[in-house]
């Protein structure tokens, strides 16, 4: 049995559309032209409800401005509100990444809340002589200030549940560090051993990045609050009406509750990419710091015999196909490949950002595609990370206080006490003979067993507390 149809027609002719689909001709051609990466606006929620709140907008500010019927405009609210709720995101098809700088989005939006406004008015889909998508719910709009807006609160918002994954992880290592405080270990730089310090300190350091990253993260998010909604086509204004652009920026601050505002100049806001460069360049920042962390955690975890060993990661599932009893360390191992596609991430959108031309940027699909990526993914990493790996990290504290005692490093702690030329050659002694520098101090007299004990007291070693000889 064939399935029922409508026709509609578009600028290259008629064409049927399944009759019960919101969506209409636009829509149907650009799913036929762009099957890119099988991933639909419907796999972007925050897009969704972003595009209907932009649609709201503008209806109201129509309205308010005597531009749009008021039925006509109570209608398109109530679709959008619908939407916001999360009713027919369904019905949004078109793939992510599309040629004609987000059009097909902007149209598949303007088909499915034209659709289901002359529902809500009684007539059937597709008489558009009654609601028109583009007359009626594109009215004033450009896919050019609509597509870019919706983008920058759809991140928004993406952006804040980044922002508490990236708090509980914070606090799991913050936790972490607690419970290590009094835990003795050798610190390294370039892979030698350096000077004493405690397990937690170097647990309280991820925690630090995480903060520090989190409010480079807010900070990126304010210039996102800027919209160019009103601008139209290049930023002109052409065919919105005096007071268009302040009317729709209100309505749509008090629809999202963000403190939206419109940029300066619009010709400059609609073809610049520069706060989505931005945003890019934090998320890489909190990948790099974030897979370096990993990056120690898997080394301070080597072994179980044959490795550092200094700290457990939580077994979570069998490592090896041939290896019996192998464990491997596959949550650290995961956040760095989420990591490395963030950095490949931005750098696809610094190139979209560079590839903009004249009054506008064509290529802000895939600017949403991966930002969008970045933001989720490392979302899933930073919860992944902390409630599979970090939070269930133990200690093999004696084996670490041994590794300190053994350690040519601690000599370091004492050369402001013996002097760096009776420290180097305690140094080469211990390396020589593999005897410990505590015991060689002592038995040169170098200082006094009770001084000596003093400066090794986990709490010096570790820099927590300062003493004087």
């Amino acid at each position: 049995m064939t399935a029922a149809t409508r026709s509609e027609h578009d600028l290259l002719g008629d064409r049927d559309v399944p009759a019960e689909a919101y969506w209409g001709v636009h829509t149907l051609r650009a799913t036929e032209n762009f099957p890119i990466t099988g991933m639909t606006i419907s796999s972007y929620p925050h897009l969704i409800d972003a595009l209907a709140a932009v649609k709201e907008a503008a209806a109201l500010a129509n309205e308010e401005l005597g531009l749009l019927d008021p039925k006509k405009a109570a209608a398109i609210v109530e679709a959008c509100r619908e939407i916001r709720d999360g009713k027919l995101h369904d019905q949004f098809v078109v793939d992510v990444v599309q040629g004609g700088a987000g059009t097909s989005t902007n149209m598949n939006a303007n088909e499915v809340v034209a659709n289901r406004a002359l529902e809500l008015l009684g007539h059937a889909k597709g008489e558009y002589g009654f609601l028109h998508p583009n007359e009626d719910v594109n009215l004033g709009q450009s896919t050019n200030d609509v597509y870019p807006t919706a983008v920058k609160i759809a991140t928004v918002f993406a952006v804040r549940g980044l922002l508490d994954a990236m708090s509980v992880l914070q606090d799991t290592f913050a936790r972490k560090a607690v419970e290590f405080r009094d835990v003795l270990k050798m610190g390294r730089t370039q892979l030698q051993d350096a000077v004493p310090m405690t397990l937690g300190q170097e647990f309280s350091a991820y925690a630090v990045m995480l903060d520090e990253d989190r409010s480079r993260l807010a900070e990126a998010v304010q210039l996102i609050h800027e919209i160019n909604l009103g601008a139209t086509a290049i930023g002109t204004g052409l065919n919105a009406p005096a007071g268009y652009a302040e009317s729709a920026r209100r309505h749509l601050a008090a629809i999202t509750g963000l403190p939206l505002v419109t940029a300066a100049n619009l010709v400059e806001a609609t073809q610049d990419c520069g706060a989505f460069v931005q945003m890019s360049g934090v998320l890489k920042r909190i990948a790099v710091k974030l897979s370096k962390s990993c990056n120690d955690l898997r080394l301070l975890s080597s072994g179980p015999r044959a490795g550092l060993g200094e700290i457990n990661l939580p077994p979570v599932q069998a490592g090896s196909s041939i290896m019996p009893g192998k464990v491997n360390p596959v949550i650290p191992e995961v956040v760095n490949q989420v990591a490395f596609e963030v950095i490949g991430n931005d750098v696809t959108i610094t190139m979209a950002a560079e590839a903009g031309q004249l009054q506008l940027n064509a290529f802000e699909p895939i600017i949403l595609h991966s930002l969008s990526e970045s933001i989720t993914h490392l979302r899933s990493a930073c919860v992944t990370l902390a409630e599979r790996c970090v939070s269930g990290i133990t200690a093999n504290t004696e084996a670490l206080r041994t590794s300190v005692e053994n350690s040519i490093g601690l000599v370091t702690a004492l050369n402001p006490h013996i002097g760096y030329t009776a420290a180097t050659d305690i140094a080469k002694e211990a390396l020589a003979t593999g005897r410990g520098v505590a015991e060689l101090v002592l038995e040169k007299g170098l200082l006094p067993a009770e001084t000596l004990a003093g400066l090794l007291r986990p709490e010096v070693l570790a820099g927590s507390v300062r003493t004087t000889v």
